[in-house]
């Protein structure tokens, strides 16, 4: 599904932040990046969410080398991409309901009506039901961390990022956002969670990759995620965003 072969990424005339980066992604795989502050996660995850480009080598996603796509061909690639950024990045101007429904909104397939009740839903399951028409100024950080993990998990992505995505949360929200991305890999979503947090990644399972100075020291290692042991159980898919 996602392939990277000798990637190298600099910003200006500088040294280079990720040097010669290979790994593939499968299909419904779930990875968990890890690495100290300055490692280059950020970097790499953006090169996956296609904000940036690498300076060299080649990077194959849904069976294209994406580094020689145009520009204009690249929101049709991105709108199969669920991103949590650690700054959230919400419109400030839209209400908690408003930033969630979006993706599908763009997207067209559904009635407003199922729309929303699928927004309410999810935004409810993370503790958000009565904070609908909240905007994201008045919101918490954590609110708005969980806000931000619903937008990108409500179209079910064909790959999903997750930049420190429980940063903002106590302990008992952290593992429940953590059931929801597991439960969404095993409906077939490709993962990927950034994290400092080494409970966090015990927790989640699957492969680790390690990146160190710009350099990915290790992929692979443990199986399957396995679900998270008391957690509640998330909305299933047939009843948000249309999975």
């Amino acid at each position: 599904m996602i392939r990277f072969e000798n990637v190298g990424k600099r910003y200006g005339m500088g040294a280079e932040v990720l040097s010669d980066i290979s790994f593939t992604l499968e299909p419904g795989s779930l990875h968990v990046l890890t690495g100290p502050s300055g490692a280059g996660k950020s970097t790499l995850l953006r090169l996956l969410y296609l904000d940036q480009r690498p300076t060299r080598g080649s990077v194959q996603m849904f069976g294209h080398d994406v580094t020689r796509l145009a520009r204009r061909q690249l929101p049709a690639f991105r709108r199969r991409i669920g991103v949590v950024f650690q700054d959230f990045q919400l419109l400030d101007h839209m209400s908690a309901l408003d930033n969630v429904a979006l993706p599908l909104r763009i997207a067209g397939d559904l009635p407003e009506e199922r729309i929303q009740g699928f927004v309410r839903e999810l935004l409810s399951w993370v503790g958000l039901g009565d904070r609908l028409n909240a905007k994201p100024p008045t919101l918490s950080g954590g609110e708005q961390q969980r806000v931000a993990i619903a937008r990108a998990v409500i179209g079910k992505p064909d790959l999903l990022l997750a930049d420190e995505p429980t940063g903002n949360v106590d302990p008992s929200m952290a593992q429940r956002l953590t059931r929801l991305f597991v439960e969404l890999n095993r409906l077939g979503t490709t993962t990927v969670i950034a994290t400092h947090d080494l409970t966090l990644a015990e927790s989640i399972g699957g492969a680790r990759m390690q990146l160190a100075h710009g350099q990915l020291l290790a992929v692979g290692g443990g199986g399957g995620a396995p679900r998270v042991a008391g957690a509640p159980v998330p909305p299933q898919p047939a009843d948000f965003g249309g999975f």
